[in-house]
């Protein structure tokens, strides 16, 4: 089994969903089940709504979970473990410090309070903390009666049998966790492996992303490309990378997230989508439309941007202009102008109707046709676009 593991205290980021992505990934290769639990029994810190934020943007990216829980579910069987512990005389009861302050060493005789002085101390709610012995006595159960997150993470972990965790914790982390699975007797070996950071993730929501118009496939390409920089191919999908993706060829120095990166890959798959599934993004279900938006990624990169060449062409056209009264004389023509297949045609028809040179012609019929005054040739537009002349030309 293989785990992500977020905190719902903020906007997923980049450096989150590639942690999702990676370890999903290797639970397809490995044939494992993969496990999602909201680590939440930090209650302080939690956001309202980011679990179920999380669990969209996952399934946004097809990132398929087979268990999912929220930590907080378990937090009867954290201070069973915990009681455990002390009664095994491995954990001990502190008063000494200020008990908010969860890492500073105790610094009292507190060893000597055992079970019998945790059940006095309950009854007469007396505030205490549970601290493991050894290894800076570092806090298990906080004064509030819920678990520390090194302490729920290492329970949790040994209840779902995680076999290889990919994280960004630092050492000292990893070591209590560690240290937690070998007091409790836990002997299942739990690998750990250390991925670079991307020191400029906190830049990088997932919900900018989307904002800005990139799409799931592109961005997964770019969180793995990171991974495995030599990868056999740039351009790919998810379901591709389970069949090369290696955790060998994981980098050893940090490498920085590039939107202009990004914005390359993002065109390439948008370039590689089928036409129909393209123009749904723009509400329409025709694949004429999909390949006129592919016309515009020769200046286009995410579908925002798409969408702002895309929307004007449809939008009712502004004729108080420079060029708005040529265009009321062209909307006529085209408004009884018999349907041309081809692009020449219909400009020569058009040409021969109102009387214009082909240059005073194109720059009214540019800004009638697709809402802008630059942009793909029109013979290379008009074929996409003929079926809704009257629509476009209005």
């Amino acid at each position: 089994m293989l785990r992500f593991a977020p905190s719902p205290t903020g906007d997923m980021d980049i450096s989150n969903l590639q942690i999702a992505t990676l370890n999903y990934l290797v639970a397809q290769q490995k044939n494992r089940g993969f496990l999602v639990r909201i680590e939440d029994s930090d209650i302080k810190y939690i956001s309202d709504g980011k679990d179920t934020e999380i669990m969209l943007i996952l399934e946004k990216f097809a990132l398929k979970h087979d268990t999912l829980y929220h930590q907080s579910e378990h937090l009867s069987i954290h201070q069973t473990l915990a009681i455990r512990l002390l009664k095994e005389k491995k954990a001990f009861i502190c008063q000494c410090n200020n008990l908010t302050e969860e890492d500073r060493p105790c610094q009292g005789a507190c060893k000597e309070l055992d079970q019998e002085d945790f059940q006095k101390l309950k009854e007469q709610n007396t505030p205490f903390v549970i601290r493991v012995k050894g290894m800076e006595d570092f806090v298990i159960l906080k004064s509030d009666g819920r678990p520390t997150p090194n302490f729920a993470t290492a329970c949790d972990d040994m209840l779902s049998s995680i076999e290889l965790i990919l994280h960004r914790e630092d050492h000292r982390t990893i070591k209590r966790e560690i240290y937690i699975k070998e007091l409790l007797g836990y002997e299942i070996p739990t690998e750990y492996i250390e991925l670079p950071q991307i020191p400029n993730a906190k830049e990088f929501s997932i919900k900018r992303l989307f904002e800005e118009g990139f799409i799931p496939d592109a961005i997964l390409n770019y969180l793995i490309l990171l991974s495995n920089p030599d990868a056999p191919q740039e351009i790919f999908t998810l379901p591709e990378a389970i069949g090369w993706f290696d955790l060998k060829a994981l980098p050893k120095e940090q490498i920085p997230f590039e939107i202009t990166k990004l914005r390359y890959i993002n065109q390439k798959h948008l370039e590689k989508m089928e036409d129909k599934a393209l123009s749904r993004l723009f509400g329409f279900a025709d694949e004429d439309i999909g390949k006129l938006a592919k016309l515009y990624l020769q200046e286009a990169t995410t579908i925002t941007e798409l969408d702002a060449k895309i929307r004007p062409i449809f939008r009712p056209k502004n004729f108080d202009q420079k060029e708005g009264e040529k265009m009321r004389v062209l909307e006529k023509i085209i408004a009884n102008a018999p349907l041309f297949e081809e692009f020449d045609p219909f400009k020569q028809h058009i040409l021969n109707e109102s009387g214009f040179d082909e240059k005073d012609l194109i720059p009214p019929l540019r800004i009638l046709l697709t809402g802008a005054s630059h942009g793909p040739k029109l013979s290379e537009i008009y074929p996409f676009i003929k079926s809704y002349l009257l629509e476009v030309a209005s």
